[in-house]
């Protein structure tokens, strides 16, 4: 029995090594590695000039977090032609001019943006052990009605230069001769999404009938989702999942924190023939500042006309 009992000791200690190893490197290394994603889109209409969209979600910012404040710098050098940022932004009441000093390049380029349950109410701890639950909202988070951050002014720097607000609001921007019509909702994750009517009459097309229509929202839930794909949306922009935070090897995300498949945690996908991207989003609760297998990540995504059919290319960039 002694040598199966060494092994057994043996194996056990591997096991805390490997979990001590994995700790430490998703806590102190990997949460830093910031990480610039691409893809490209063909979903243009024919004959319009190329469009690079960048795609911001989860900063979870505190003022304090001077690489990420380092990375949200340089992410201006891109110049994207619009910007989307699908919400969680703050961490901290303190961190509202920081981040609007860190976006200030970015702010001044067409971008349009919605609010995530993390602009409204400060961070608190956790169980994560919730997360494995059918449903991991704490109770009572949907009923909440006083803000204990300020996402009024959260809301105001982020629109200072022409930013659209898309809480359960449409908006339309033009770039270079073609229309971008957005649709936005409010957090689905506090049940505070309410699709926006369509405008009577609806808008008609411009002359040059090159419109590229975007859903954008914090939570990707199916209801949503399925909203944007019912109103004729060309392309769905969501965050909130953190790609899954932690994910193993050979599974993938184990949560999604909703109830979008796990498959779909993170990256482009497919929604009932629209193209789907969750970002997983540049920060975590500091209360869980920690990632495994998924990196924080901002995405450029370059949409172009059609050569002769839809197509996808992905290409992962470390930044």
């Amino acid at each position: 029995m002694r040598p199966l009992l060494a092994a057994s000791a043996a194996v056990g200690l591997t096991g805390l090594g490997a979990g001590a190893a994995a700790h430490l490197w998703s806590r102190h290394v990997e949460i830093h590695r910031y990480t610039l994603r691409e893809f490209e889109l063909r979903i243009l209409p024919p004959g319009t000039r190329t469009v690079r969209v960048l795609h911001l979600s989860d900063i979870h910012l505190m003022p304090d977090q001077d690489r990420k404040l380092a990375f949200l710098e340089h992410l201006s050098a891109l110049r994207p032609h619009l910007v989307i940022d699908t919400g969680d932004n703050i961490a901290s009441a303190a961190s509202v001019p920081v981040l609007a000093q860190a976006l200030d390049p970015l702010l001044r380029r067409p971008g349009a943006f919605v609010m995530g349950s993390n602009d409204m109410y400060e961070p608190a701890p956790k169980n994560p052990a919730r997360y494995l639950l059918p449903d991991a909202r704490p109770e009572g988070l949907t009923e909440r009605t006083e803000l204990t951050l300020p996402t009024p002014e959260l809301a105001r720097r982020l629109s200072a230069h022409g930013w659209k607000d898309l809480t359960n609001a449409r908006a339309s921007i033009e770039l270079d001769g073609l229309e971008v019509r957005l649709v936005g909702v409010d957090d689905p994750h506090l049940d505070r999404d309410e699709m926006p009517p369509v405008a009577e009459p609806a808008p008609p097309a411009p002359p040059h009938g090159n419109v590229l229509r975007l859903g954008v929202a914090h939570a990707p839930y199916r209801r949503v989702l399925d909203a944007f794909v019912a109103d004729g949306t060309d392309l769905l922009l969501a965050g909130h999942t953190h790609g899954g935070q932690l994910r193993v090897p050979g599974i993938g995300a184990l949560v999604t924190n909703c109830d979008l498949p796990r498959k779909q945690a993170r990256g482009l996908s497919d929604w009932h023939g629209v193209p789907l991207h969750v970002s997983a989003g540049m920060g975590a609760s500091p209360y869980s500042d920690y990632r495994l297998f998924t990196p924080p990540e901002a995405t450029l995504l370059t949409l172009r006309a059609p050569r002769s059919g839809p197509g996808v290319l992905s290409t992962p960039n470390p930044c």
